[in-house]
């Protein structure tokens, strides 16, 4: 996925519709501004906008995080910008209500990406309603790359699959009209899972809602979308449990990356071009003590060197980085070779670029060293072992055994808790005994284990997700569990793997390739998924169908994609609705690619796609050279922190361990 190749979708419009969204209720606000935000929203803003334009263009004088107590020194015109969330509303109320009547303040209510009725309700009981204005602010897919578009929410996997809360899914339906409305109709929708299902009726429903003239015009930008692929993050669970292999991967599982941020130690960063000042960090928007550690951005657009090993599977990123040593210390030693003014003014010339790249250098090591030092142990290679054997059906009993001496030596409760998700999930449900003595080992508190009974709600949660649940009762006709049913047919275990020049997905996870990816190969035919369904040929339970559906040719039209045609049982056997639909393009609103241009798909991962999962896909569009491929999310998500969304407030921090357990 190349940036900006051509014929690609130009993913800075959908950046300018958020700024402009944003600035536009500003200006709104006449006068000088306080803005008083979230700090959840720091991220999201600052990709899509700039601090200095927010004071210089919209005078906005003063920030600060919203937080209880006092709001102190604030302009005549204070703006709130958050989420629909009660905690929020109750705080904004409290700050109203304790402001001096003396002062006259104009309250604003910016909420993203738009109000509840119980939020509205709650500000009401308060007494505060009739006393802020309250408006929409629609941010819509945020581009984290050129390749990556996310709404950049928290927790949507658990909001939607436990709590029964589908908000995310109507915002992402939203989000998408937005898009077809730049690019075209998306003349074709194929989908897996049940929230896909939902996504595709409620983009059903908007698009019978809106305007005629709305739906008959032409699109707005260049770019030719003609088809999407929509995953339900349930579909594929193992992949998200599975601990990623890949640099960008690790980084989210050690270090942790927000909003395309990363905390680091500020003396890795040194003013310059290496920090961006176009897309702020979370602390240019006002918190008055600075954190110990400073938000860094982390993008292919700022740090070349960082393009050149996100998706690189971690065994090589040792011998990437010592190569740019070696090639910026050949790079300085030039300038003992200039004789002239001329060369010595060449070397000044090219002395900021090599400063900058010294500071990535200096800023991944570090970032690497701190992955070594998790990687290097017993522990992460025992789970990495363990999960690789689970995934694979190698000797399930073994495996039980050695997830109970890791029990035994208080190896984070998130690594454990992966490990037996994904025993559970592979295996069809544990047997009850065995799963009522993972729970008393993890519940009870005695002198070895030290997890506890505040687990308890997690615990149940993952039941009622079945995550973690005992097998049905057998049958002599009882079918396989659905992943295990997969594996064949879509080769998901890959022995032969080359982590240096990788040819297949399953890179990511060295030696396992990602099912939610296979499905899209299965959808999209072509050279990559003709490699896949290769392996699978002649196998048992439709193998033979499935090397046939993932050897189609992928051409420039959407008709040549291959949907599910092929691997129907399998796919079918897999959590949720199947569907394959075509939407109605009226003659006005039709569009077809420029000659010479390549159409794109979008490939919407609803509940949260991995940084590995993303490689993958970036890999698999290398290998089709026919169309450019599109990454939607609700949010990059890890097997952690699917997990800590799950857990009661208190109960996050225990049992971890490490700053960032797996």
């Amino acid at each position: 996925m190349q940036a900006q190749a051509k014929g690609a979708v130009d993913v800075d419009l959908l950046r300018l519709v958020g700024s402009t969204s944003l600035q536009n209720q500003l200006e709104g606000i006449v006068g000088p501004k306080t803005l008083v935000l979230t700090p959840s929203l720091a991220g999201p803003l600052g990709l899509v906008t700039e601090v200095g334009l927010l004071k210089n263009n919209h005078a906005v004088t003063k920030m600060f995080w919203l937080e209880p107590g006092a709001l102190a020194e604030a302009e005549r015109n204070i703006v709130y910008i958050c989420r629909p969330e009660v905690r929020w509303m109750r705080i904004i109320a409290d700050q109203i209500r304790a402001m001096p009547q003396a002062n006259q303040h104009n309250f604003h209510l910016l909420v993203v990406p738009r109000m509840t009725t119980l939020c509205t309700t709650v500000l009401s009981d308060l007494g505060v309603l009739g006393s802020v204005d309250v408006q929409e602010l629609q941010l819509g897919l945020i581009p984290l790359e050129k390749d990556v578009l996310s709404l950049e929410y928290e927790d949507v996997w658990r909001r939607t699959e436990l709590d029964g809360d589908f908000s995310p899914v109507y915002d992402l339906a939203k989000a998408l009209m937005t898009v077809q409305r730049a690019f075209g109709t998306i003349p074709r929708i194929i989908g897996k899972g049940d929230s896909a299902q939902r996504l595709l009726d409620l983009l059903k429903r908007l698009r019978r809602e809106q305007p005629a003239a709305a739906s008959a015009s032409a699109p707005l930008a260049s770019g030719f979308i003609d088809s999407m692929i929509v995953l339900d993050r349930q579909v594929d669970m193992v992949s998200a449990l599975c601990t990623q292999l890949t640099y960008e991967g690790l980084v989210d599982e050690v270090v942790g990356i927000k909003h395309s941020h990363v905390d680091v130690d500020p003396n890795l960063l040194n003013p310059g071009p290496a920090a961006s000042t176009s897309t702020p960090s979370h602390t240019s928007f006002g918190a008055a003590q600075p954190p110990r550690k400073r938000k860094h951005l982390l993008t292919s657009s700022t740090d070349s060197l960082f393009a050149e090993l996100r998706d690189k599977n971690f065994a090589v990123v040792g011998t990437v980085l010592n190569r740019t040593a070696r090639r910026l210390n050949d790079d300085y030693e030039k300038r003992h070779q200039a004789k002239t003014a001329a060369e010595l003014r060449q070397f000044v010339g090219q002395l900021g670029g090599l400063q900058s790249e010294h500071q990535a250098l200096r800023l991944h090591t570090n970032l690497t060293e701190q992955i070594m030092g998790l990687t290097v142990t017993d522990e992460f290679n025992v789970a990495l072992e363990v999960q690789q054997n689970l995934v694979a059906g190698v000797d399930l009993s073994t495996q039980e055994n050695t997830i109970r001496d890791l029990i035994n030596q208080e190896v984070p409760l998130r690594t454990i808790l992966r490990l037996l998700c994904l025993y559970s999930i592979v295996s069809g449900g544990i047997k009850q005994k065995s799963l009522e003595e993972f729970k008393r080992d993890i519940l009870q508190v005695h002198d070895i284990i030290t997890y506890g009974f505040d687990h308890l709600p997690l615990l149940i949660s993952l039941e009622r997700l079945n995550l973690l649940v005992r097998p049905p009762p057998t049958t002599r006709s009882m079918p396989k569990p659905p992943f295990v049913a997969a594996r064949k047919p879509l080769r998901l275990i890959v022995d032969d793997v080359d982590e240096t020049n990788p040819s297949d997905p399953s890179y990511v996870f060295s030696g396992y390739a990602p099912l939610g990816v296979r499905l899209v190969q299965c959808a999209l035919g072509g050279a990559a998924g003709a490699q896949a369904g290769a392996g699978a040929a002649g196998g048992a339970n439709g193998a033979g169908s499935g090397a046939a559906a993932l050897s189609g040719v992928v051409g420039t039209g959407v008709a040549s994609l291959n949907g599910w045609k092929g691997l129907e049982e399998v796919v079918r056997a897999l959590p949720g609705a199947t569907f394959d639909e075509w939407q109605r393009i009226d003659e006005g609103a039709a569009k077809r690619p420029p000659p010479g241009e390549l159409p794109t798909t979008i490939v919407c991962f609803v509940g949260g796609i991995t940084f590995a999962e993303i490689s993958a896909l970036r890999l698999l569009n290398r290998q089709i050279p026919t169309r450019h491929l599109l990454v939607v999310t609700t949010d990059t998500v890890t097997g952690s922190s699917l997990l800590t969304s799950l857990m009661p407030e208190p109960t996050r921090s225990a049992g971890d361990g490490t700053s960032r357990s797996l």
